[in-house]
């Protein structure tokens, strides 16, 4: 019997799916109902299937993390790293509360979050394969196959959008196979309610990241706002909390050695279906020279921002962000060259050959698009040097900046469903967020040096490769002038009004003419180099055309090599809302060792040194030296635990999904995985993938006796 239960198990060619992998979609739970009754799921699993009901209601998006309500006025928990841009946006270097912490004793307190935050309640998923691609003729060229994919895409999003508060987008599963249409309410009041001191949040910083054993308080919380009407609404002093139709109860005990937990939440992009060609260049081309550059832009930063000033509060978020992605690869590298997951991925396109050439009627219907993805694939490679230095120069703030304001007035003389997404009237209140974000995440010493070293990368390229017109807007010629170049830069800083938020707001209602007669700097550039930006542009589409047309194919063939095997599938994970399951465990990493599932408060003082970042509150260890473990004492343990392990499938964008007990009671936040389960985007190892959660018990224990935030715990239901 095919099981279409949508995919990416595709790493081990003859062996039956692990337990516990696998990013599931809620309306696939039901078939999954043995699996979950014996690892312990005790409600019915028909119920999370209903995604405005209990507990799937309760479980929201904040666009890039996940989260959950944990009480009937919009009280919202996930990570503190999912919460730090708000911290960063609200610090400074005199009151600076990324260190400090923060706690709102009632509601007049909050803080509003950075702009751009969001809160996203999903009330419907729905199959819209027909509508999207149903009537597409196989013989598209691929740039053609790129638009009218595109156009069928915005119009269901603008019939979906025409309800007002409502955000929706149109997310492909298996590259492109099928597609559906996913709607949100979008909360666009959000505020900051409590982050424990960063000592707390960040405790063990990244030496500890992606490590076991972990003692960190990675806990936070928004409160999501509304018109009184009920409705999302901008920022307000008239707006009231939102009372969510659900909210999940939060169990105080945390978990117990073998317990069942699931995670629900909105997992980024995992790549197990990628082919043998694509993992190898991804492990030993494409992240190791990406991580070269993740280095030199971390060592600018570090160097023109010191420790304690200004300029570091502005790029704390972006330093944490690129050594998590630092740490990050350095792992998959390591795993990827210690293990054979090369080889296994090898070995299942070899077995997948060898059926289609023992099935006739398969072989005719897969093998030659297989071959056709295959040479797309070699083709596009060699251009990746190219595309890296052009991306890394591109991500000048100014210049950037520049270039959006100047399509933004060329995509408003089309008529609002021809625009290029991101363009769209719809997307209008991000954009103005964006620019307003500007100054609270940018430096001009820190911008001018990242600036001036890209651009000397950039100019290493053949001349043949380079965009001429920046070349000539800037003076960079083939052979690259430095100190001619810094001159250039420092005028422009100087001249340019871009770095004045009104100024930036202000040319979102100017005309084509109004950018083509002005005077500044980084407004001339952007016209400069509009024309052949675009054409490269055109190119990419094609090339994204030609692999929508494909991708599906090959993952066709594979789900049908699946299907002759027995074997259910699912998706790779792509920001929409999966159920993930598995139980407590620990892991033995290497050969005569093995780790517990369970860290303590105990453990957490052992590490403590007074130094960033083991630096925990002093009030924090007192209270540990005097065993002060109260109504959160785990007699098993002894003390309270702090973090612990699971076997549940996760990645990037689970951050600060909530972590269910086998009665969809809170138990605590996922916030990490296992060094050893980083390449757990690509490939899926039981043995060794583990999540890493914060246990409910250590977030009450610090929220009461630490920071005294009895309000929020008064307003959450408390169970044991």
């Amino acid at each position: 019997m095919k099981k279409l239960l949508i995919t990416a198990a595709l790493s081990v060619a003859a062996l039956p799916l692990a337990a516990d992998e696998g990013m599931w979609q809620p309306h696939q739970l039901p078939s999954l109902k043995k699996e979950l009754k014996a690892a312990g799921l005790k409600i019915n699993p028909n119920k999370l299937t209903n995604l405005t009901s209990f507990p799937m209601g309760a479980i929201v998006s904040l666009g890039g993390c996940s989260a959950a309500f944990l009480s009937p006025e919009g009280l919202v928990a996930t990570n503190h790293h999912c919460t730090y841009g708000s911290i960063q946006f609200n610090s400074t270097a005199e009151d600076n509360l990324i260190e400090k912490g923060f706690l709102a004793k009632s509601f007049k307190e909050e803080l509003k979050a950075a702009p751009g935050s969001r809160v996203y309640v999903t009330e419907a998923v729905n199959d819209v394969t027909a509508d999207i691609i149903g009537k597409l003729p196989a013989s598209l060229s691929g740039i053609d196959r790129y638009k009218a994919i595109e156009n069928n895409r915005k119009a269901l999003i603008s019939e979906c959008e025409s309800e007002e508060g409502y955000r929706c987008r149109v997310s492909a599963f298996h590259g492109g196979l099928e597609y559906f249409l996913i709607k949100q309410m979008e909360i666009k009041d959000v505020r900051l309610v409590y982050a424990p001191a960063g000592a707390i949040g960040k405790y063990g910083g990244d030496i500890d990241n992606w490590m076991w054993p972990r003692h960190t308080g990675d806990f936070s919380f928004y409160r999501a706002y509304v018109s009184k009407d009920g409705k999302p609404s901008e920022y307000s002093e008239d707006n009231v909390p939102y009372k969510p139709k659900h909210f999940l109860k939060v169990n105080a005990d945390g978990v117990k050695d073998g317990e069942f937990v699931m995670i629900a939440g909105y997992p980024g992009s995992t790549n197990r279906y990628r082919t043998s060609v694509e993992v190898q260049n991804q492990f030993e081309w494409y992240y190791p020279t990406f991580r070269t550059l993740v280095h030199d832009y971390i060592d600018i930063i570090e160097k023109n921002a010191p420790e304690d000033s200004d300029a570091r509060v502005k790029y704390a978020s972006t330093l944490a962000s690129l050594n998590n992605v630092e740490k990050n690869w350095g792992s998959m590298i390591e795993s990827y060259g210690k293990g054979d997951f090369l080889q296994r991925k090898t070995k299942l396109e070899s077995s997948l050959a060898n059926w289609l050439d023992t099935d006739r009627e398969m072989s005719e219907k897969h093998r030659d698009s297989i071959n056709a993805l295959n040479a797309l694939i070699e083709e596009n490679q060699k251009k990746q040097e190219t595309e890296m230095k052009l991306w890394a120069m591109g991500r000048d703030a100014l210049s950037s900046t520049a270039a959006r304001l100047y399509r933004l007035a060329l995509e408003k003389q089309k008529p609002d469903a021809e625009r290029e997404p991101g363009y769209q009237e719809r997307d209008m209140t991000r954009f103005e967020e964006g620019l307003k974000r500007f100054n609270r995440r940018w430096d001009a010493d820190v911008a001018k040096e990242l600036y001036k070293y890209f651009v000397g990368q950039y100019a290493t390229l053949p001349m043949d490769q380079r965009v001429k017109s920046f070349d000539s807007a800037m003076g960079v010629g083939e052979n690259f002038d430095e100190a001619a170049f810094a001159k250039t830069i420092n005028t422009m800083f100087a001249n340019t009004k871009l770095t004045d938020q009104e100024t930036r707001l202000n040319w979102m209602t100017k005309s084509v003419n109004d950018f083509k007669n002005s005077s500044d700097p980084f407004i001339k550039l952007a016209v400069a180099t509009y024309d052949e930006n675009y054409q490269r542009e055109l190119k990419e589409k094609q090339i994204s055309g030609q692999f929508q047309q494909l991708r599906p194919k090959y993952m066709a063939a594979m789900i049908d090599y699946y299907d002759h095997l027995n074997k259910p599938i699912y998706a790779d994970a792509n920001s929409t809302l999966r159920i993930t399951f598995g139980n407590v465990k620990g892991y033995s990493p290497n050969d005569g060792t093995f780790s517990v599932p369970f860290t303590t408060l105990e453990g957490l003082l052992a590490k403590n040194t007074g130094e960033e970042p083991f630096n925990s509150p002093e009030k924090q260890n007192k209270l540990i030296k005097e065993k002060m473990y109260g109504k959160y004492h785990d007699k098993d343990l002894d003390s309270v635990q702090v973090n612990y392990l699971t076997t549940v499938d996760i990645t990037g964008g689970n951050s600060g999904s909530s972590t269910l007990n086998g009665n969809a009671e809170f138990v605590g936040l996922v916030f990490d995985g296992n060094y050893e389960s980083i390449i757990g985007d690509w490939d899926y190892d039981p043995k060794l993938k583990r999540g890493i959660h914060v246990s409910s018990a250590y977030m009450l224990w610090v929220m009461e006796y630490v920071d005294g935030a009895d309000n929020l715990i008064d307003e959450m239901t408390i169970i044991r």
